[in-house]
């Protein structure tokens, strides 16, 4: 018997998992963005939704990336001689050739990179979002480049993390906090 069989018996308990440590790395990731712009605190309740926005389409087209991988063969890949050619190579190895809806979900998915690359995280936070993180890329590499298609079990505990990461970010952003200090002055 081997674990992913586990796993698949035991689904409930997985899904329980999987959607706790997304929704941990959510709540890391927004408390970090709340230390790091302590002035998006006034402004809670539009930020939350904007960022429950962002992070809500960038986990469907996550999920929808993950459940129908564009598939590339090594065979297919040629050394570019121009630059036109080596254009089109980087843009077929990182999957930007798929169409207007891809372009958009990594300019969205860079803009969250950049946005978390600034928030204050504690240092062991830090490397459980960057193991997990390691963990999705190789999973999603594994997809893109073998013939491995992810069953729909499989997809929906992608899923679930995903929601949960969504989650964990909007339940600490919403939260409008006033300062003390700056009521008295």
């Amino acid at each position: 018997m081997d674990l992913l069989h586990i796993v698949e018996e035991n689904f409930l308990i997985s899904f329980i998992i999987v959607l706790c440590i997304g929704i941990l790395q959510g709540l890391i990731l927004g408390r970090g963005i709340r230390q790091r712009f302590p002035s998006l605190k006034k402004h809670a309740r539009l930020v939350s939704i904007v960022l429950l926005f962002l992070f809500s389409f960038n986990a469907v087209a996550n999920v929808v990336k993950f459940a129908l991988p564009g598939k590339l063969s090594l065979s297919d890949l040629t050394v570019p001689s121009t630059s036109e050619e080596g254009f089109s190579f980087v843009m077929q190895i990182l999957g930007l050739n798929a169409g207007f809806g891809i372009v958009v979900a990594m300019f969205i998915s860079i803009t969250i990179i950049l946005f978390l690359r600034f928030a204050e995280i504690p240092t062991i936070a830090k490397y459980f979002i960057f193991s997990i993180s390691v963990i999705m890329l190789v999973t999603t590499a594994i997809t893109r480049f073998t013939d491995f298609v992810p069953t729909l079990f499989q997809i929906l505990i992608y899923a679930f993390y995903q929601f949960g990461i969504t989650i964990g970010i909007f339940f600490v952003t919403r939260r409008k906090e006033t300062d003390v200090l700056s009521e008295l002055k």
